[in-house]
């Protein structure tokens, strides 16, 4: 079945995404900060015979912003998880997350062990943490940024190449993965077209999980998980690996030839791995 558009409605809140295939329970497919459910189609393309969504996280893709009395706190895109769950009535998953996504769903597994049955993590290991006695110091950086983007416009490009362009200065994404998530990322305006994503998310957080607090949630982690990560990845996946990596009870590590957007670049092997993952862990619950 071809990839057509999934929509999760709540509360005139809309969370969009990316499906193929039919069931009852897909594996679910969760981006990275600023990417998009399109960073998953060449993984799609390779999971013929699955149920597969991937999702816009909010401020991200087709789904809805938050309203402007609210931010992008972490732990709230585990309530958007948990409320996806209730309002399309699944009850277990396999996830698949990259990046902020792999975070999230490592929180989300710690907190809500029945709804997950395995966890693959995509060049994301652990937590972003920060030293306690660095707290104020956090939260006046994120006050601050807010203030600071009061009176700050999105960038309009003149032509969606400008723009694909300018998503591979800041990225490691080659040029047809940078033009999959900008077919999805942008939007037309006056002038040419911009970003779709909420400026709200380029916002520095208030508060950062200290390492007690995220090892504890590694530590809650009780479900089958495996990383795949790139050899020339991001340097804080490969220290985040030294700090996480021996807090996990039951992982497979595996290393591919690419960068941060591994799935991407080599999207038949992170398909097969998946494949093979999902039915091991299947056969082993049965």
């Amino acid at each position: 079945m071809l990839d057509r558009e999934f929509v999760s409605k709540r509360d005139g809140f809309s969370l969009t995404g990316i499906e193929k295939g039919a069931g009852d329970s897909p594996i679910l497919f969760l981006h990275g900060w600023l990417d998009n459910a399109a960073s998953f189609i060449p993984v799609f393309e390779h999971l013929n015979d699955q149920h597969v969504v991937a999702i816009d996280w909010p401020g991200h893709g087709h789904s809805s912003h938050r309203g402007q009395d609210a931010h992008y706190h972490f732990y709230d895109y585990v309530y958007d998880l948990l409320s996806l769950y209730a309002e399309q009535g699944w009850q277990q998953l396999h996830i698949v997350a990259h990046s902020m996504g792999g975070m999230i769903a490592c929180a989300f597994a710690a907190a809500f062990p029945e709804k997950v049955k395995s966890l693959t993590l995509i060049d994301s290991i652990g937590f972003i943490v920060a030293e306690a006695n660095k707290t104020t110091e956090q939260l006046r950086e994120g006050m601050l940024s807010r203030v600071k983007l009061l009176d700050k416009k999105k960038p309009v490009h003149k032509t969606i190449d400008s723009a694909i362009q300018a998503r591979m200065i800041v990225s490691d994404l080659n040029q047809p993965s940078a033009a999959l998530l900008c077919q999805r990322g942008i939007v037309a305006v006056e002038g040419g077209y911009t970003w779709r994503a909420d400026s709200r998310l380029r916002n520095v957080s208030p508060y950062r999980l200290t390492l007690d607090q995220a090892m504890q949630l590694v530590n809650d982690i009780n479900v089958p998980v495996q990383l795949i990560y790139g050899d020339k990845g991001l340097k804080m996946v490969k220290n985040a690996m030294e700090l996480f990596l021996p807090k996990y009870k039951d992982i497979a590590i595996h290393q591919l030839s690419g960068g941060h957007h591994v799935h991407m670049e080599q999207a038949d092997k992170t398909a097969t791995l998946i494949k093979q993952f999902v039915h091991l862990t299947d056969e082993k619950q049965a």
